[in-house]
């Protein structure tokens, strides 16, 4: 996959980006929000993007692309992650470095109209936590309409949450 924006390349992981990857998961708003995504070595990092790559191939997981500038340099990620009844959920993460400047907005724009059809789906969930308010501003911005806010599950934990979806 490559889809290119203004500012933005989202392409398929490398093994030359685990080191990326595992720098912009330290974050403080990861660790908050998605502390299963935070990899404390460059190694844990390259696990996971073996992981990934082999996604591209057997379909059996996540689908998570690398969000680049046009420089090349990596800046986070959006994926389509499965539910077992189905359903699917956009998720994205820039790094703190990169934040406040649109960039999760412009690269989850690119990124539905490609995916979504990819994937055969007409609708799309979109959840974070009640605090994570930049995400929320996110999925508003590209057009998610709010359908729950209460406690969910959300981690594999029960949560304060925001349930959206986006239908095309």
């Amino acid at each position: 996959m490559r889809i290119e924006t203004e500012r933005l390349i989202i392409t398929e992981f490398t093994m030359d980006m685990a080191e990326a990857v595992h720098l912009n998961s330290l974050d403080e708003d990861n660790r908050r929000f998605v502390p299963d995504e935070v990899f404390e070595t460059v190694e844990e990092a390259a696990d996971t993007v073996g992981f990934l790559m082999g996604v591209y191939e057997n379909g059996d997981g996540p689908l998570v692309y690398p969000v680049l500038l046009k420089d090349g340099t990596y800046i986070g990620y959006v994926q389509a992650v499965p539910f077992d009844d189905g359903t699917w959920e956009v998720g994205y993460h820039i790094g703190a470095n990169y934040t406040k400047k649109g960039y999760a907005t412009e690269a989850v724009k690119a990124f539905l109209p490609v995916i979504m059809p990819k994937l055969g789906l007409s609708k799309i969930a979109g959840i974070c936590l009640v605090d994570n308010k930049a995400s929320v501003k996110v999925m508003e911005r590209c057009g998610f309409i709010k359908e729950f806010e209460g406690i969910g599950p959300y981690q594999g934990e029960e949560h304060r949450i925001c349930k959206y979806f986006f239908a095309i």
